[in-house]
């Protein structure tokens, strides 16, 4: 294992020297990597500093054991170090676990009702919320991109864009198929109904991340719906935007601007684009199905909201919670936590 630290810190010196070529800073998206790797390995070289530290106090015990002076002392210093030691090789093995550049990022957030018609699309605008609340908690930033409302209540599918540092880590156990079981208000026989939604956490997508060309979009306008008085029916501030090459299309109507819009939705399209890459080529490796929860398979049940006996059930780790009025309030931090938990203990085993 200390090998593969010092293999790290090699690689941590080269970059930095890699750093110092002007070059480097007229690629952008190579300048980002580098940055980003730096940021990742130098915990590892603080560690081995102090590693290599603690085999020299336990050295020097042995060389100093003859010295009436010292002998004491060294000894003193030796037992710290044989103490430390286990705890500082548990955080080393910790820190080798292989992160996921994407952690860092903010986040595209998407809800979409599934089956279950009138209750998948109140349970979709319930999930929006929780969030969105979430997201507050945690004292980010989220604006709401598009919305397009149900006849009865509820949303079809709404999107939004959540920004602060390791979102994307956090909320990426959220993509996936939900299901939610509860009694719907106008169930008259007290019926449980069955529906879902599905959510898809994008990490949001900088442009030296993915190229889009131009001449691959096709961009449409018109005008906004919904709330906002009579500037949305009079001006053409609504934009669609069609990939050609993959059939993707992003709409956003959220600002009176079109030039926002546009903006907006650009932003979106680079997300999505991003996210099918990345799981394009976490296919190519096989890493979909190798344990990890953050996987981008996003038509996968992952979790069940039984109302009637008040549990939420994470299918990917078979582990259940209580407090759904809570958790649809944006009390979500045990599940995240027990995610993440469950995640880094698989990596664990790769180390």
């Amino acid at each position: 294992m200390i090998s593969k630290v010092r293999a790290a810190v090699a690689e941590l010196q080269l970059l930095r020297k890699k750093m110092e070529d002007p070059a480097v800073y007229g690629d952008q998206k190579e300048l980002t990597t580098v940055a980003r790797r730096i940021k990742q390995l130098a915990p590892l070289e603080k560690s081995l500093i102090e590693y290599d530290g603690l085999e020299a106090a336990i050295r020097e015990e042995e060389a100093l054991k003859n010295d009436p002076d010292l002998a004491g002392m060294a000894a003193e210093e030796a037992t710290k170090a044989r103490e430390r030691k286990p705890v500082l090789l548990e955080q080393i093995k910790r820190q080798l676990i292989p992160r996921n550049p994407d952690d860092e990022k903010s986040v595209i957030l998407e809800v979409r009702a599934g089956t279950g018609g009138e209750e998948a699309a109140l349970f979709a605008a319930e999930q929006l919320k929780m969030y969105l609340r979430y997201a507050e908690k945690r004292g980010w930033k989220y604006e709401l991109l598009s919305t397009s409302d149900a006849d009865a209540g509820g949303v079809k599918e709404a999107s939004a864009r959540i920004e602060g540092d390791g979102v994307y880590g956090e909320l990426k156990f959220e993509s996936g198929v939900h299901r939610v079981q509860r009694i719907p208000s106008t169930e008259a026989k007290g019926r449980i109904h069955t529906s879902t939604t599905t959510v898809a956490i994008l990490p949001e997508a900088e442009e030296v991340d993915i190229a889009v060309r131009t001449e691959d979009l096709k961009i449409d306008t018109y005008r906004s719906g919904g709330a906002g008085g009579q500037h949305v029916n009079k001006t053409e501030s609504a934009i669609r935007i069609t990939h050609l090459p993959t059939g993707v299309v992003v709409t956003c109507q959220t600002e009176r601007s079109q030039l926002k819009n546009r903006v907006l939705a650009m932003g979106i399209l680079r997300s999505r684009l991003y996210a099918a890459e990345q799981e394009r080529l976490a296919r190519e490796r096989g890493d979909l199905r190798s344990g990890q929860v953050g996987s981008a398979d996003r038509s996968e049940k992952i979790r069940t909201y039984n109302f009637p006996q008040d549990r939420v059930t994470d299918h990917r780790i078979n582990q259940n919670f209580s407090n759904i009025p809570g958790i649809m309030l944006g009390n979500l931090a045990p599940i995240v936590e027990a995610l993440r938990q469950w995640e880094e203990e698989q990596l664990l085993k790769r180390v």
